[in-house]
């Protein structure tokens, strides 16, 4: 379908509008294209929201007008005072009066004379702007307008303050916006009847001109009914495209597939514990899906720890009993690498043939995995997106896995299910995610929660110091490793930085060499591979006891004799990667323990940060707290493709329409699966004004 043609006025280029000259056209597409290669359009501006508002509307005299505060003046013009010649940093002041008293207006830097123009000497003006003290007299700088009275109502008397670019000044954007709002076509309503009554919900179009052009304050407001009825508007077009995904992922039939249980009942007795409640149901709602004629679309979202890989693992064996491969997918070598190594004793120990194919492997270990993928005799391959590159045919691949799914967008999760016709998707994250956050990036997907730690896991003690306690810090190090054990030291940098005062990962190697030795090791992104494979082994085998990392062993590295986890600059890190840093610990049955080293003084923000992580190791807790203190932000990635951030929406306002808006598209597309009729010509309008109309092929043919 193209799109409609009532939305014509709004995708227009600026370039098209009155007073948007090349030099503004310039501007706005720097500020507004979504883009590189586009140029902005009317739309664009008629969702950019205000961040602010101005209230001109006390008209009062200039006794009663007070420091700081804005108004409106009705003043008579008694007399001019330019600058002398050359004087640049002397204002020309214009001297004004009412019945009540006097006022001064001030321009620095004003050329010609375009100021005796607009307040001429005799005259009366409507004046607004902020009021300010000068030598004991009041007086208004660089006024915000000024108008004659015959043209009173071209003064905004409510007025939108918008953010802006550098170059672009708050009267030009509001002209432009003026004129797109007057425009406006009435559109067909996409809103069920019961909802808009519900919330008393005004127009789409009477919706974005009380936004834009309010007439009163309560018209402005954030939670005003126009404001949410928008907010509710970019939350249903985001659910409405994550069902249409859904739709289309499950319309091409899977496979219903059949168990034996030979082999899942052979690894679960292998297991050298006891599956948790958590992993238990996860299994059951998996293998449910997999035996459901419909492709499965599923995020297993689990705590630091909480034991994601074995239910992957328990999936993949189901899937080697109905006769089919399946692919664990890692963001890094070295989680690739990880997985591998952990799975593959048990796979040995069940007759599972496991692969693993990385971007930086020999050739020779590459061209033999390549094989085993093509001629079937691999049941699990395990890789990075090199499973993904055109060389790799898989025999017949029945379960896409990926790991750390906040890397991957919602477009990409369509691409990557191509490589098997009927394959099944199963998306894990080590990343506790609050509620409003999987409605907003997996609402397309069924979601299973692993909460619990497998048994005999201990809490980790954790701890937030100061730096300046260095010393005693090596001194309890010394004694923790004479007695065996083996820590992490975390450090922001892999070196230094002039611009940022902080100790590099080389730095703290350096100087912990000349403490512990050889006991010590430094592990960073821009090691080769096999490099960072060979010190990542010699600690795990406890050759190494301290080991000096940056980031990189944030997710996945499996070390479980390390008891010890110290961040330096905890200041310096978000409350998921601390959470993340600080599950590498804590994953056998010993005492473990964290301590976050920090640089005073601490801001507000970052207090709260290492306050709530030595409070709780609840992950789903602390990802809520993540939330309050930054916003959205990008706790998930959230500029994925596919999943632009959002323009009317304000989160922490707006977040209880998600629900709202999440239960209406199920309940649309369960309807009107194949938007037909007016109600899907209204939600296709919909999809196009919220630039969602990628998903619009994707819609069932009716």
């Amino acid at each position: 379908m193209a799109r409609p043609e009532l939305l014509t006025p709004l995708f227009r280029s600026l370039r098209s509008l009155k007073g948007v000259g090349p030099q503004l056209s310039v501007l706005f597409k720097k500020f507004f294209a979504t883009q590189k290669e586009q140029e902005a359009i009317a739309l664009d501006v008629l969702m950019h929201m205000p961040s602010q508002i101005i209230d001109r509307r006390a008209q009062v005299s200039i006794a009663n007008a007070y420091f700081n505060s804005i108004v409106t003046l009705k003043l008579h013009i008694d007399r001019h005072q330019p600058p002398p010649k050359n004087r640049t940093n002397i204002p020309h002041r214009v001297f004004c009066h009412d019945e009540s008293g006097e006022i001064s207006l001030v321009f620095f830097r004003s050329h010609g004379n375009w100021v005796e123009r607009s307040l001429p000497v005799g005259e009366v003006r409507f004046v607004s702007g902020e009021i300010a003290f000068f030598n004991g007299e009041k007086q208004i700088t660089h006024p915000d307008y000024i108008v004659a009275p015959e043209n009173f109502d071209d003064l905004p008397l409510v007025e939108p303050i918008y953010p802006l670019t550098h170059g672009l000044s708050s009267k030009a954007l509001r002209k432009i916006i003026v004129q797109i709002v007057s425009t406006l076509p009435s559109l067909p309503e996409w809103i069920e009847k019961n909802r808009l009554e519900q919330f008393n919900w005004p127009k789409f179009d009477d919706a974005m001109r009380a936004v834009h052009t309010p007439k009163n304050l309560q018209e402005a407001e954030i939670n005003s009914p126009s404001r949410m009825r928008l907010a509710y508007d970019e939350y249903l077009a985001g659910q409405l495209t994550l069902q249409i995904i859904r739709s289309s992922m499950v319309k091409e039939k899977g496979i219903s597939r059949q168990f034996s249980g030979t082999i899942t009942t052979k690894l679960q007795a292998a297991l050298p514990f006891i599956l948790t409640d958590g992993q238990q149901n996860a299994i059951k709602e998996i293998f449910g899906d997999l035996q459901n004629k419909d492709k499965m679309s599923r995020l297993l979202q689990g705590d630091v720890g909480s034991g994601k890989t074995i239910v992957a693992l328990m999936a993949m064996a189901a899937i080697a009993e109905s006769s089919a491969q399946s692919t664990l997918m890692a963001p890094t070598d070295l989680l690739a690498n990880q997985h591998y190594k952990t799975l593959k004793p048990l796979c040995d120990k069940v007759g599972l043939n496991i692969v693993l194919l990385t971007g930086k492997q020999k050739i020779a270990d590459k061209r033999a995995a390549l094989e085993s993928i093509k001629n079937g005799s691999s049941n699990i391959i395990i890789g990075t997106h090199a499973l993904f590159q055109s060389d790799v045919e898989f025999n017949n691949l029945g379960l896409t896995i990926i790991d750390e799914q906040h890397r991957f967008g919602v477009y990409q999760r369509l691409a990557l299910s191509e490589k098997g016709k009927n394959a099944d998707l199963l998306v894990m994250s080590a990343t506790p995610i609050p509620r409003s956050l999987v409605l907003t990036h997996f609402g397309d997907m069924a979601v299973s929660i692993l909460k619990e730690k497998p048994a005999g896991r201990r809490p980790i003690k954790t701890a937030a110091l100061p730096i300046g306690k260095y010393d005693n810090v090596i001194n309890r190090l010394k004694a923790q490793i004479n007695e065996g054990a083996q820590a992490f030291w975390v450090c922001p940098l892999v070196e230094e930085s002039e611009h940022l005062d902080l100790i590099s990962a080389e730095d703290r190697f350096l100087a912990l060499k000349k403490i512990f030795g050889t006991q010590v090791a430094l592990v960073h992104g821009r090691m080769k591979a096999d490099e960072k494979q060979q010190i990542m082994q010699d600690f795990q085998t406890g050759i190494t006891k301290i080991l000096v990392a940056t980031t990189v062993i944030e997710v996945g590295v499996d070390v479980p004799d390390a008891t010890i986890m110290i961040i330096e600059h905890a200041e310096r890190f978000g409350l998921a990667q601390l959470h993340q840093l600080r599950g590498r610990v804590g994953r056998s049955d010993k005492d473990s323990a964290a301590l976050l080293l920090y640089k005073s003084p601490l801001s507000e923000t970052a207090k709260a940060r290492l306050d709530i992580i030595c409070k709780t190791e609840d992950g789903f807790e602390i990802a809520q707290k993540d939330l309050e203190l930054r916003g959205q932000g990008d706790i998930l990635g959230t500029r994925q493709s596919g999943m632009p951030g959002y323009r009317l929406v304000v989160p922490d306002i707006h977040r209880h329409l998600l629900e709202f808006a999440h239960v209406d598209a199920k309940n649309i597309m369960a309807q009107n699966p194949y938007l037909s009729g007016e109600q899907g010509e209204a939600i296709r309008t919909l999809l196009y004004l919220f630039r969602r109309d990628l998903a619009i092929p994707l819609i069932r043919a009716g």
